[in-house]
């Protein structure tokens, strides 16, 4: 009696197995951003995969498209409901406020791995998908909004992939100008509500920011007369902008001003900012981020100023698999064994080779006469081919493209 064919589980939709060539982008994309975080003297924070909900409704919004729709909440065992983290920046206002970061303040931070979010899977976007951040907590100063962005303009830099990326800069004001603009908007729209979108005739009331960043034809009819933040900016909020643009001139990073750049959420003030490219289709933003302000006060904490940004990993990775700029990946010394007496020497000398800083790979399975024709096909800098003679193993260091003597004084 045959047995029963068993299916192989597939993937979930939305996932990914990265491997090979992109795997290689993926770490490129982390390593440069471990590098330049030090650069910067941002501290390294690990943050759990999964908070109360509560964090993330509370800072994100009821309303919000994230908390309504995107989120994977779960009740435990314990009947609390938890949630897979759709975003960082919330777990880390937490964290600041739970484990008394307070006393560090301000507190440079840096974190990167997986994010979850129910969404259209696309190009570029996954529902388990990873990406850097960057945060500044507890400064209230135009510096640190610039110390941000120069970090994140050199990021690009050393990822290669800064040409044909452009910074986006716009202010959200203060409070007081924030809501004068948001109430202005309110009147405007509201004269043209039957004409908007499903979408942004329910955003009017409570989120009428977000109206100006619809890709709908029968919204954007109306944008380009809408309200602009300029006309309703306090003077301190014009000088807190003005302070951030020269220090960006100051550090030489290019941008541009985006009048419809928003942040919906009440929380944000000043500055808002996104790196965009045209190499990714529709899903343009690499980088993006903004000035929080008010975050802090929706988790229960004091008013606390902070900044930060994240960009998605996925999509720096698929920029920067064309940079050119990741090294080849290739073993430095193949050790093969010819002869299977001398296969204990072989496991003997490639860990010499390892624990003395080079990679090395063995080669004793297979036909023993064809193992260093295998070596010869690998991408490997040198091949130590063992052998058997009358005493003993034998040794021929063969396609040398590395450093012989280095490698002769660990074997020996």
């Amino acid at each position: 009696m045959s047995k029963p064919q068993i299916e192989t589980p597939q993937a979930i939709r939305g996932t990914q197995d990265i491997f090979g060539a992109d795997a290689d982008a993926f770490a490129f994309v982390v390593e440069t951003f471990e590098r330049v975080r030090k650069l910067y003297r941002f501290r390294r924070v690990e943050m759990p995969v999964f908070e109360k909900t509560t964090v993330f409704s509370r800072s994100l919004g009821e309303t919000t498209d994230v908390v309504s729709k995107e989120m994977y909440s779960f009740e435990d065992r314990g009947g609390e409901s938890l949630t897979l983290r759709p975003e960082f920046t919330a777990g880390l206002a937490r964290a600041y406020l739970t484990n008394g970061w307070k006393q560090y303040a301000p507190v440079k931070l840096a974190t990167h791995g997986p994010l979850f979010r129910y969404e259209r899977p696309q190009k570029g976007r996954y529902r388990q998908f990873h990406q850097i951040d960057a945060e500044v907590i507890g400064a209230a100063e135009p510096t640190a909004d610039v110390e941000l962005l120069v970090m994140a303009d050199q990021l690009l830099k050393e990822l290669g992939i800064a040409e044909g990326v452009t910074l986006t800069l716009n202010t959200l004001g203060d409070g007081e100008s924030r809501e004068a603009w948001r109430a202005a908007l309110i009147e405007y729209f509201r004269a043209v509500k039957g004409e908007l979108s499903e979408d942004s005739q329910e955003r009017l009331e409570k989120n009428p920011l977000r109206i100006l960043d619809s890709k709908d034809p029968r919204d954007k009819a109306f944008l380009p007369n809408a309200p602009r933040i300029d006309d309703y900016l306090s003077s301190e909020a014009q000088d807190f902008f003005a302070a951030v643009t020269g220090g960006l001139d100051a550090a030489g990073v290019a941008w541009t001003r985006n009048g419809a750049l928003v942040r919906g959420l009440d929380y944000y003030r000043h500055t808002a900012f996104e790196f965009v490219t045209d190499r990714l289709g529709a899903q343009g933003t690499v980088l993006g981020g903004g000035r929080y302000d008010g975050l802090m006060e929706s988790l229960g904490g004091a008013p606390t100023p902070a900044v930060g940004w994240a960009a998605g990993v996925e999509r720096l990775a698929m920029l920067v698999s064309g940079s050119g700029l990741i090294a080849e990946d290739r073993t430095d010394v193949t050790v093969v064994v010819e002869d299977d007496r001398a296969i204990t020497e072989g496991v003997a000398i490639a860990a010499k080779l390892r624990r003395g800083g080079l990679s090395a790979e063995l080669v004793a399975t297979g036909s023993p006469r064809k193992r260093f024709d295998k070596a010869v096909k690998t991408n490997t800098r040198a091949i130590l081919a063992l052998g058997w003679g009358e005493d003993g193993v034998t040794q021929r260091l063969r396609n040398v493209d590395a450093d012989a003597a280095r490698i002769e004084a660990l074997i020996a």
